[in-house]
């Protein structure tokens, strides 16, 4: 059976169909119609049909969103694109389609991907962590994803920084209203800003990691708050679920000192003697998403 997967961002659409053995038969992107809910629809209409037209075959259909759906209206909500939230985006699309789809927030994806054929296949309970332009998270249990009654398990950007500083109080407004979420630290932004405070000087991550590489001991100290403060977000999410193995993908999961030094920081917040999960970098990068879309359908 193909199984197609759709990844629904902000700037693009990605479409991947996958064979049973995970190999891929299509693959293709297209820009996201910016601010036009119906033209969305439509293009994905077009790439799932492109995709069967030239493997000769029907699929199952499988959706990565920003938001989530409510299970309550049935509307798409909090997306960063904003022209989908409040839309019954699942509804209008099984029509346009013609046929039953699963559609998931794009960490649930994440998550699952790694957990089926990815870097955390080999585990049983998986915590999947995006860190790019915002934070999201996924659970998976035994290849299941962790759904909840509110479809917000894995919303760990939006829960205040753990045990934090008095410099760090009250944090930074976050758009959800609230202020201090991980989110506003955590980020790509999150990172920029704090090193800008600090330094009056706006680089991106990788720039600020490249120059602690080079004995830049301004852009260390924003790389060693910038860790520790990840260290303890990942310690509170251990001391709740306890993963075997944490996952990190996003922009920000290509800082290769992470996986060095988190684990050497969590152990002082995590409530055991010694810490036994994993902190792994994504295997499908990028794709994971569009992978776990198709996914949703195992």
């Amino acid at each position: 059976m193909v199984k197609i997967g759709i990844d629904l961002g902000g700037t693009k659409i990605e479409i991947i169909a996958l064979n049973q053995h995970n190999e891929i038969l299509f693959r293709e992107r297209t820009a996201t119609p910016q601010g036009q809910y119906q033209e969305t629809l439509n293009s994905i209409y077009q790439l799932v049909f492109k995709a069967e037209n030239q493997l000769q075959t029907n699929a199952t259909v499988g959706i990565a969103t920003p938001g989530a759906i409510s299970p309550f209206d049935h509307r798409l909500r909090n997306s960063n694109s904003t022209c989908l939230n409040n839309q019954n985006i699942k509804d209008d699309l099984q029509n346009k389609l013609n046929r039953q789809i699963k559609m998931c927030n794009d960490a649930d994806c994440f998550a699952l991907s790694e957990a089926i054929d990815g870097n955390a296949k080999d585990y049983n309970s998986v915590f999947g962590v995006i860190i790019g332009t915002g934070t999201g998270a996924g659970i998976v249990i035994n290849k299941q994803l962790l759904a909840g009654p509110n479809a917000i398990a894995g919303e760990w950007g939006h829960n205040s920084l753990p045990w934090p500083t008095p410099e760090e109080l009250p944090g930074n407004t976050c758009y959800c209203g609230k202020n201090g979420c991980i989110e506003t630290f955590l980020s790509g932004p999150g990172l920029s800003k704090d090193h800008l405070l600090t330094t009056n000087n706006l680089l991106t991550a990788q720039q600020v990691e490249n120059l602690a590489l080079q004995g830049d001991q301004q852009a260390e100290q924003t790389m060693q708050r910038y860790e520790k403060r990840l260290a303890k977000s990942l310690a509170h999410v251990i001391n709740i679920i306890d993963p075997d193995i944490i996952v990190l993908g996003g922009g920000l999961s290509n800082l290769n000192r992470l996986y060095r030094n988190i684990p050497n920081i969590w152990g002082n917040y995590v409530f055991s003697d010694h810490v036994a999960t994993h902190l792994a970098k994504a295997k499908h990068g990028d794709s994971s998403g569009v992978r776990g879309a198709a996914w949703l359908w195992n």
